[in-house]
């Protein structure tokens, strides 16, 4: 189980990361960060052509169900394999 400290030094490794991964990483560690720290995406999907923060709402959404630990384990792996 991961601790809440190797999370948050995680989330300051992926500030650093040597390389920008993908949108789709990206959009992958800001889901599970945002379930670690805050459980489900809760509010309505924006709409219009906030095509940014509709990616980052469904990313969430697809979370959902996930416990806090769980995205909390699967972020700090997802950052130490970015990472090298």
């Amino acid at each position: 189980m991961t601790t809440q400290e190797e999370f948050e030094q995680a989330a300051q490794r992926a500030q650093q990361l040597p390389s920008k991964p993908s949108n789709t990483v990206l959009l992958q560690l800001y889901a599970l960060y945002k379930q670690a720290t805050e459980g489900d995406v809760a509010g309505d999907r924006p709409g219009g052509f906030d095509f940014k923060a509709i990616a980052k709402y469904d990313a969430w959404t697809q979370l959902r169900g996930t416990s806090k630990d769980a995205a909390r384990q699967q972020y700090v792996e997802l950052v130490t394999s970015l990472a090298g």
